[in-house]
């Protein structure tokens, strides 16, 4: 977690950046050492990764017939989506874009809201199992009034690397076409989780790899939507093996 602008994935301002919340259920409740870490690990994390992110050194690449939107400058009313391994790059490459990302109602997607708020996103809350339809009601909200709206594909339990079925609905829905792109590190640590999510070295080169966009009809029949996500699936995954190409890395 969709390499994304006028700046997706962080300035003075964005400090302020409001959160738009949209959800039919209560807000939930905090135990004291949760609230407590919600006051003060989004800030801590965001200094950190702000201070390592300008060490990071960004090169484009696409693939034929593909449009590349260094720095996510130009986003527009448009969908994104890429896999969660690589959200904190996104993070820092993306930040000034202004872009609309869903995040779960939990614990950690509190946590991962109020962060993101500090880099300029905006955030509504549900997932794939919880609260998907207001979910997918913000992000149609976020489309109508002109920005851009970003998914992590395979978030947030999975499996890796097959996109659910959000990007493709609200595509559908708004008549906006899906963007696809991958953040890939020379050199990072790569953690144990479902994700093998992915925390780059300081200093390191950072590939951001974008493949052709996926339309979505309007008109498109329900029972065609399995293999417009599996088309979806193969440009996120196009993007991310074409970054590991370019790096002289194997495919993982």
């Amino acid at each position: 977690m969709a390499s994304a602008p006028r700046c997706p994935s962080c300035c003075a301002g964005c400090a302020t950046a409001k959160i738009n919340v949209v959800t039919t259920q209560a807000s939930p409740r905090f135990t004291f050492s949760q609230r407590l870490t919600l006051a003060l690990v989004p800030r801590i994390v965001w200094a950190l990764l702000r201070l390592v992110g300008l060490t990071w050194r960004f090169q484009v690449i696409a693939e034929a017939d593909a449009t590349p939107l260094p720095g996510g400058a130009g986003a527009g009313a448009e969908v994104f989506a890429f896999w969660h391994q690589c959200v904190l790059p996104c993070a820092i490459y993306f930040r000034r874009t202004g872009a609309t990302i869903l995040i779960s109602r939990s614990f950690d997607g509190e946590l991962i809201t109020r962060i993101l708020a500090l880099f300029g996103f905006r955030a509504v809350r549900g997932s794939s199992s919880r609260g998907a339809r207001e979910g997918l009601l913000g992000l149609k909200q976020a489309i109508e009034s002109g920005h851009p709206a970003i998914f992590t594909a395979d978030g947030p339990r999975g499996p890796i690397y097959r996109a659910k079925m959000g990007p493709i609905k609200l595509a559908q829905l708004t008549g906006a076409r899906i963007g696809s792109f991958h953040l890939e590190p020379k050199h990072a640590w790569r953690m144990h989780s479902w994700d093998r999510f992915l925390v780059p070295w300081p200093f390191t080169r950072i590939v951001v790899s974008w493949s052709r966009w996926t339309q979505v009809p309007a008109d498109l029949p329900e029972a065609d939507f399995e293999s417009k996500r599996e088309e979806l699936d193969a440009a996120i995954e196009r993007a991310r093996l074409n970054a590991l190409a370019h790096l002289g890395k194997a495919a993982q």
